[in-house]
């Protein structure tokens, strides 16, 4: 649930999370960017889907990168789970092992979503989420590039109005998922 995380509101929601890592499909023994980690959710659950998965989660909020540090050691993944503090864009050259999956999270830039495919192994998976209408256009021109699958996932959640329920939406999030060298670029799973 979306409080096992210590947050400051930036956390990749439950139900976004889900729809993420289906679409990162982890496989025993692989390794995930978690790119903009925010709290390290996407991460932290890759981890806890294998023992012998490992992810490096890059974040360059100071507040935030303690935070990703704290659920790692509540949720027991520390030593799957590396964390670096930085921009992404400083960091990519450093994160090691070609990875066969990586999340970016919220906005992303156009050289992090190049470079971050370039990168990724032969069969790898990538997943961007957006909020933005500016990171949308990026995802519009990834997938006329790269192809994959172009998804909004909106949620609403009952709640009391009054002695009545209603339901309020979360912000919706446009997510673009690939397999790099797929045709298609769509997941198997």
């Amino acid at each position: 649930p979306d409080d096992a995380f210590v947050t400051d509101g930036l956390l990749t929601k439950r139900v976004q999370r889900a729809y993420a890592l289906a679409m990162l499909a982890p496989r025993a023994g692989e390794r995930l960017w978690d790119l903009g980690a925010g709290t390290g959710s996407i991460g932290i659950e890759w981890c806890l889907l294998h023992p012998e998965n490992t992810a490096v989660a890059v974040e360059r909020n100071a507040e935030r990168v303690q935070h990703i540090l704290q659920n790692a050691e509540n949720l027991g993944v520390v030593g799957q789970l590396q964390v670096i503090t930085g921009r992404i864009a400083d960091s990519l050259g450093t994160l090691g092992a070609t990875p066969d999956a990586v999340f970016i999270g919220g906005g992303v830039e156009p050289a992090t979503l190049r470079a971050s495919w370039e990168k990724l192994r032969n069969g790898g998976r990538l997943v961007v989420h957006s909020v933005t209408a500016e990171s949308d256009v990026l995802l519009l021109a990834a997938l006329a590039e790269w192809g994959g699958e172009l998804t909004r996932v909106a949620v609403e959640t009952a709640e009391p109005i009054g002695r009545l329920t209603g339901f309020k939406p979360a912000r919706t999030v446009t997510a673009w998922a690939a397999i790099k060298g797929r045709a298609g670029g769509l997941p198997q799973v």
